[in-house]
């Protein structure tokens, strides 16, 4: 899936594109994606000029003077800035045309992503709502994450991985600040200490800060805007290296299951 860096670097390869034009046709070609895309959206799309674009948790945000509309890449989702006329693919479920003639192409072979209209004020759309922090905003330290934890069991990673807590951090990049902080996966959320709460809180921006500045993570599935896959894949230290020596000490990296998402550590330099 998809994860923040990648969808913060969609965003920025899209938005030079969009922002500021106006929208000439939306076409849909499937509405049966995760939701359905609801039959009033072209109405509402077409003809508006792009006001703002902005990224929550992993939703893309288009923004007009009408409302917003809100995209999620889901699993296999990505967009392409392609030339109006541009035969669609398998998969290309929507284009958003604009009036230079480029299109904004959503293409989706596992439908699990979505695009709905949100209003006037998409934060208080029922599946942003209740969103915790950006983990690159100011409002996201050890602290906030102290208070999330504090005396819960649920193991650490579940925890960063909670979208009430913090929003945006999937399984890579909590495997990896993991690593970076020293903390292993299961540890109680309720037993690490604020100091480790400080530590894993600065490894997340670190880690998600480098994932974004080099394009996001390369995965089969995800590409950038302009065609070019990310790199920050290159740096992983522990997520998909099961059995293969650590980086740090030459230990054999474990792999276990956690909420039926693969966990990756050293069991020398995490504890």
């Amino acid at each position: 899936m998809p994860e923040l860096p990648e969808v913060e670097t969609t965003l920025r390869g899209i938005s030079p594109t969009l922002l500021n034009r106006r929208i000439h046709k939306v076409v849909v070609r499937n509405r049966k994606l995760r939701w359905p895309i609801p039959r009033n959206l072209e109405d509402k799309l077409t003809g508006q000029k792009v006001t703002s674009m902005r990224r929550r948790g992993k939703y893309l945000l288009i923004g007009t003077d009408k409302g917003t509309a809100m995209l999620h890449l889901g699993m296999s989702g990505s967009l392409r800035i392609l030339d109006k006329g541009t035969p669609p693919e398998k998969h290309d479920h929507v284009d958003i045309i604009l009036q230079n003639d480029k299109i904004i192409r959503f293409n989706d072979p596992r439908r699990f992503g979505s695009l709905l209209w949100a209003g006037a004020n998409p934060d208080t759309h029922r599946l942003l709502s209740n969103l915790g922090p950006e983990p690159l905003g100011s409002e996201f330290d050890g602290h906030h994450l102290y208070q999330a934890g504090k005396g819960r069991k649920v193991s650490i990673k579940q925890l960063i991985m909670n979208s009430n807590v913090v929003v945006g951090i999937g399984n890579i990049y909590a495997n990896e600040s993991l690593f970076r902080a020293g903390i292993r996966p299961t540890r109680q959320a309720g037993r690490l200490s604020k100091k480790g709460y400080a530590m894993l809180a600065g490894k997340i921006k670190r880690v998600l800060d480098e994932a974004i500045s080099m394009g996001g993570t390369t995965l089969k599935d995800f590409h950038a805007a302009d065609g070019k896959p990310g790199y920050f894949s290159i740096r992983l230290n522990v997520y998909g290296r099961k059995d293969e020596p650590c980086t740090k000490c030459g230990i054999k990296i474990k792999h276990l299951v956690q909420a039926q998402r693969a966990s990756y550590y050293c069991p020398n330099c995490q504890s």
